[in-house]
């Protein structure tokens, strides 16, 4: 059996005085894909804040590749190889498309994603790549944090609520390309509100509720009651 390309051991967070995650474990093969689900709170932003390095104030045990990288900086992290696509895009206003997706790419991790790449992904920011990335719709906003992130080659992508804030359509167009970003063995972790839509994407799934992991495992073996009660704690 493989080694995990993630693993995650005993894993507690605070902000401040208020403990956020309590223990959590879990471990990510390559080329899966995990979605975390729970309700607004829960702690999955929480947790993938831990992971690429931009919550210090944690214990535990975090591996990737096989290295423990729990002190690492967000930076030594993005180096090792994973990228967060973060809640709300985060995009440089004022640079342009083409300068965001740049920035993305510093890092000079060899691979296959490059700006002809990316444009090959999302043809529309070929079209506006010398527009400011504050006057694309919020879908095209949300394209660009995904090529800004594919841009570093990670093997490890953290999507944090791709769906939010944007209309059916566009969700629904972008979901039809995680086939794609998640090609050539990328491992990904999803974090997403629409539980249905993060199911359908995953190899498995962990429902965080208030920082415990409620359920977890294939969505295919659980009913959909038995995931509900987990979501909200019934």
């Amino acid at each position: 059996m493989s080694e995990p390309i993630l693993s995650v051991e005993n894993l507690e967070a605070w902000y401040g005085d208020a403990k956020v995650l309590h223990g959590l474990g879990f471990a990510l093969k390559q080329g899966e894909v995990l979605s975390l689900i729970g309700a607004n709170g829960a702690g999955k932003s929480t947790l993938l804040k831990c992971i690429c390095g931009l919550l210090p104030k944690k214990s535990g045990s975090i591996s990737f590749k096989g290295e423990a990288i729990h002190g690492f900086s967000a930076n030594e992290i993005v180096a090792k190889g994973i990228a967060l696509v973060p809640e709300g895009r985060r995009l440089f206003p004022s640079l342009s498309v083409e300068e965001n997706l740049i920035l993305g790419g510093q890092v000079n991790r060899p691979g296959p994603w490059n700006l002809e790449a990316v444009y090959g992904l999302f043809p529309i920011l070929k079209e506006k790549r010398n527009a400011p990335s504050t006057s694309l719709s919020g879908g095209q906003q949300q394209m660009v944090a995904i090529g800004r992130g594919l841009m570093s080659n990670p093997d490890l992508i953290l999507l944090d609520e791709l769906s939010l804030g944007l209309a059916p359509i566009v969700i629904k167009d972008i979901y039809a390309l995680l086939p794609r970003i998640v090609g050539n063995g990328l491992s990904a972790i999803l974090v997403e509100q629409d539980v249905t839509r993060a199911l359908d994407s995953a190899h498995h799934f962990l429902c965080l509720q208030e920082g415990h992991i409620s359920l977890e495992g294939s969505p295919r073996a659980f009913t959909k009651d038995e995931i509900s009660a987990a979501y909200f704690g019934m």
